[in-house]
């Protein structure tokens, strides 16, 4: 098997790691519908009514600015029009005419919830909100999102725009997988660049939980009067990390806080790891191979008693020298349960002279 003309599909392992989980009492949580899942793996931790389509208000941001970041988001400003910021409720002070930025933008959705900031999003990438709610709709089956259906991009209320705690989890998850993402929603402020013309200002983070400990992560709170108050958290805390979400909870910091004593008790934190990594062929060099290693170490939570995940290698066939010590020249994909986590590069251990 050839994998993009350059890398061999070498070999496929199933390792398999058992251990025994402690029992606790369920809590008691405000929210109409709650879940708890490992941000890796997927499992599900907590359930209460997980499938049940309800409203999820400004959590809907999640989408919005990932796929905003997909786009490539950065600094470069445009100009705001008038029908991109005619638009109710929360804002992030958007005016027609004001420059401002794709990143700034996201900050803006993200920090304060600005339905201008979703809405000038939407035209810029797609035109209109209701071309983009497409866009979202079609990035919500990649991820596995059954139960949702986007019609806004900011979350205000509409009958035909709503999805599931378990949705907006696994959304969440694969949101907190892109760095700028994470770096952002974990801030409890940032700077953003914006104004006619545009000054620095500094936007402060609606999510209470990161005051409280460093180990809250984001994600995205979210309110109407039809939805109720909506929270999206994520939680990493010794090599662990989870995603909470209630939808309709009258006292969602306190459902969240009481959701992660339960969850965090009852998962592991395990290293993945490769054995019997092939060495690489060096054709013209001093030496005839060279080792090779992950570019990084792994850390995945997971729920199961018995845990099982599989990864296939990909190297390339042969290298020329010199060889660099650090040079990428393959990667390897793990997966759980046929779930794909984590795509790791596979570097050099030294260098390799002609």
């Amino acid at each position: 098997m050839v994998l993009k003309k350059i890398f061999i599909l070498l070999i496929a392992f199933l390792l398999i790691i058992t251990f025994t989980l402690p029992g606790f009492a369920e809590p008691s949580v405000s929210a109409k519908a709650a879940v708890v899942i490992c941000a890796d793996s997927g499992e599900i931790v907590y359930s209460k009514n997980a499938d049940m389509r309800l409203p999820m208000a400004s959590t809907t941001k999640i989408m919005t600015s990932l796929i905003a970041l997909e786009n490539g988001a950065d600094d470069n400003l445009i100009t705001v029009t008038d029908e991109m910021v005619r638009v109710e409720g929360t804002s992030m002070g958007l005016r027609n005419g004001d420059s401002v930025s794709m990143l700034s933008l996201v900050k803006g959705m993200l920090i304060c919830s600005g339905n201008d900031a979703a809405n000038a999003t939407a035209y810029l990438i797609s035109g209109g909100t209701k071309q983009f709610a497409s866009l979202m709709n079609e990035r919500a089956k990649q991820i596995g999102m059954n139960n949702t259906h986007f019609v806004t991009p900011s979350g205000l209320d509409d009958d035909g725009h709503y999805s599931t705690a378990y949705d907006m989890a696994i959304l969440g998850a694969e949101a907190i997988k892109n760095p700028v993402f994470l770096n952002i929603c974990s801030s409890r402020s940032v700077k953003a660049y914006y104004g006619s013309p545009p000054y620095r200002r500094v936007l402060t983070n609606h999510n209470k939980l990161l005051s409280v400990s460093e180990n809250y992560i984001g994600v995205k709170t979210g309110f109407t009067k039809k939805s109720g108050r909506c929270l999206v958290s994520a939680m990493r805390r010794d090599g662990k990390t989870l995603v909470t979400v209630t939808l309709s909870a009258p006292n969602d910091w306190d459902d969240h806080e009481k959701l992660y004593n339960y969850a965090l008790p009852l998962v592991k934190s395990v290293s993945v790891s490769c054995e019997n990594l092939p060495k690489l062929k060096v054709v013209g060099g001093k030496e005839n191979f060279v080792s090779v290693a992950l570019s990084e170490k792994i850390d995945y939570t997971f729920l199961e008693k018995q845990l099982s995940y599989t990864y296939k290698i990909y190297i390339k066939q042969f290298e020329y020298a010199p060889v660099l010590k650090g040079e990428s020249v393959g990667y390897v994909d793990f997966y759980s349960g046929g779930r794909f986590l984590k795509s790791v590069d596979l570097i050099t251990e030294k260098d390799v002279l002609s």
